[in-house]
């Protein structure tokens, strides 16, 4: 596209009219002129006239004098590679029948795929390019990528299993979950997720965001109630812990806000806020709802925060598995988290501290308990416990250096 027929077009976007006609004229005035100022970058990085303004590079001399974000600076002067190695997307861009979007895959095509193949089917996709969006044209060349270097699809499976992770992390308004999954593990979890999170009828108006959470909500609530396999049985659950104080407060507060909720509450009592285990402190609203939907088991506390278990817990080596009262309160005297210093995991196992198999009872004092990794390293010889839930338990590697206590025990009995 010439400049006086980029400014016929320009005219007819400005001029009054059908806008749809308007909008079609303006998208392509703005196409031909990214493409032009790919050409003219492509003739300043030939002759380094961008060092007359003091710029190192041709990216800078873009980010200072066009004033550009690094991002779009970038992507533009990339453009010029594409412009100068594949003309039909060069007269394409010109005449403002592509866009540089559309450029930008060609870009990629070029690094990924090579030049000559796409030389050899530059033409077909200059016309994708022209009947599609830069989504479509990306999946085509992608398509030639994969027949022309299908070993890359291996190493990339193989990349990814090395950049595999997942996590789960608590932050002030709930949970924030981040991580990359490998091709299989990944193809799992989405074909879960698009399962429990389909409409339920024709009447289903949730968003896509409340079915996926809702949907994945009922997934974990079913797997919880059937327990996990290594649990051995005993089911897993969620843990909050709850001083008598601050549930009396907390039942007061809420019912005051909820029955009445057009008087003004009075002030909840300082008292220690309850707490989700492997999360924090949570509000009295969320934990008068985990009280409504959740068992309840009162456990008699020392002054200090520490438990003092009665005998009747104690059940000697007559059964090998702790009663599910004994897994209870292993849980509630370590606030939900395992008891190695510095491990925050929930998930946990009750751990003989006088091992089963050397003649240790089924004691409250005796039982600990531990995360599945810290389980197995103690069960390999690298972790060492000794000493009991009333004199406190003693952790060592396995060269016998004792592991630092977590700080936060030690603040809440300074409290």
């Amino acid at each position: 596209m010439d400049s006086g027929a980029v400014i016929d077009t320009v005219r007819t976007a400005l001029t009054p009219g059908d806008v749809r006609t308007r909008l079609h004229a303006a998208q392509e005035a703005q196409d031909a002129l990214d493409a032009v100022k790919a050409t003219l970058l492509a003739e300043l990085d030939a002759s380094k006239d961008f060092e007359l303004d003091g710029a190192s590079t041709l990216n800078t001399w873009v980010r200072n004098q066009l004033r550009m974000k690094p991002g779009q600076a970038t992507a533009l002067v990339r453009n010029v590679a594409a412009m100068r190695d594949l003309p039909l997307v060069a007269e394409a861009a010109l005449s403002g029948q592509i866009s540089s979007a559309h450029v930008q895959v060609f870009v990629y095509g070029l690094k990924h795929v090579g030049l000559e193949p796409m030389r050899q089917f530059e033409d077909v996709f200059v016309q994708v390019a022209r009947d599609c969006e830069p989504g479509e044209l990306y999946e085509a060349v992608k398509h030639l990528k994969d027949k022309v270097h299908p070993e890359d699809l291996d190493d990339a499976w193989e990349r990814g299993m090395d950049r595999e992770d997942f996590q789960v992390n608590a932050v002030p308004d709930g949970w924030h979950v981040s991580g990359f999954l490998n091709t299989v593990t990944g193809a799992r979890l989405k074909k879960v997720l698009d399962s429990v999170s389909a409409p339920r009828d024709k009447d289903d108006d949730r968003t896509g965001s409340e079915r996926r959470v809702q949907g994945l909500d009922d997934l974990c609530g079913s797997i919880l109630d059937n327990g996990l396999p290594s649990d051995k049985g005993a089911r897993p659950h969620l843990s909050v812990f709850v001083d008598a104080d601050t549930l009396e407060a907390a039942a007061e507060h809420v019912k005051a806000t909820t029955e009445k909720p057009y008087l003004i509450p009075k002030p909840i009592p300082a008292t220690e806020p309850a707490k989700l285990a492997g999360h924090g402190s949570i509000g009295p609203h969320l934990l008068m709802h985990f009280l409504c939907v959740s068992e309840f088991t009162a456990f008699l506390m020392k002054d200090g925060g520490e438990t003092r278990q009665a005998q009747i817990l104690n059940a000697g080596t007559a059964r090998y598995q702790p009663n599910k009262t004994q897994r209870r309160a292993v849980i509630a005297r370590q606030q939900g988290v395992c008891a190695t210093p510095g491990c925050n995991h929930t998930h946990l196992q009750i751990h003989h501290v006088i091992w089963w198999s050397h003649g240790g009872p089924t004691d409250l004092d005796l039982l600990i308990g531990l995360c599945v990794r810290c389980h197995t390293l103690l069960h390999r010889g690298r972790l060492h416990i000794t000493g009991n839930a009333v004199d406190g338990f003693q952790f060592t590697n396995r060269h016998g250096r004792t592991l630092r206590k977590r700080r936060r025990t030690a603040y809440r009995q300074a409290a």
